[in-house]
């Protein structure tokens, strides 16, 4: 028997999430039309919402309401460090663990050649302006410890030392294989003070 196509596209459309395949995504499909009708409502209206007013700020690249994000805008943050990370879910770890005051820059991704995802897809030529910023002292490489991280840390790291920015390299308090969302908050700031100089 064949489904309703609107169903089927529903069904689809739940797949682009990370995690999603054809028997999670038709499960969510069947529980949001059967069980929760409003929370889909709330759903659908909450992506469109989004989709509608989110943008990059001009200056960290986060996704931001305005031109300029809260913690970009926030006069009592310390200029002199620039944070380099890769996704905002790495931000948010990052600021729970309370030890890290300095401006961020969110490159919304890692260089992955396979994938097709080269420099100019992570924003790195925004991210070069903003570390030329005159106020900006030292750029902090906070990428991932997997080796589409290491690759993207070595590339900003000589693409900054080569224009005399001071770099350094989070400590490797995290796992080999390891992704800041899911590391523990004292093992992070812990690698956050400890960061080493790239040489």
């Amino acid at each position: 028997m064949n489904s309703p196509a609107v169903l089927e596209q529903l069904i689809n459309a739940l797949r682009c999430l990370p995690g999603v395949g054809p028997k999670s995504s038709t499960r969510m499909a069947y529980h949001l039309l059967q069980r929760d009708r409003e929370g889909a409502q709330r759903l659908a209206a909450s992506l469109q919402q989004a989709l509608d007013k989110l943008a990059h700020c001009d200056y960290c690249n986060n996704f931001s309401e305005h031109a300029v994000c809260s913690l970009c805008h926030d006069s009592q943050r310390d200029k002199s460090a620039l944070c380099v990370i890769e996704m905002p879910t790495d931000l948010m770890m990052l600021e729970n663990t309370r030890s890290y005051q300095g401006q961020y820059f969110v490159l919304m991704g890692k260089l992955s050649p396979m994938d097709g995802i080269g420099p100019k897809d992570i924003h790195l030529d925004k991210l070069l302006k903003r570390a030329q910023d005159s106020l900006v002292e030292e750029v902090i490489l906070a990428t991932n410890f997997t080796s589409e991280g290491e690759a993207t840390a070595h590339y900003i790291g000589q693409m900054l030392k080569s224009r005399g920015i001071k770099v350094s390299r989070i400590a490797r308090g995290l796992p080999m294989g390891g992704e800041i969302e899911y590391v523990d908050s004292g093992t992070l700031s812990t690698a956050l003070l400890e960061r080493k100089i790239v040489t």
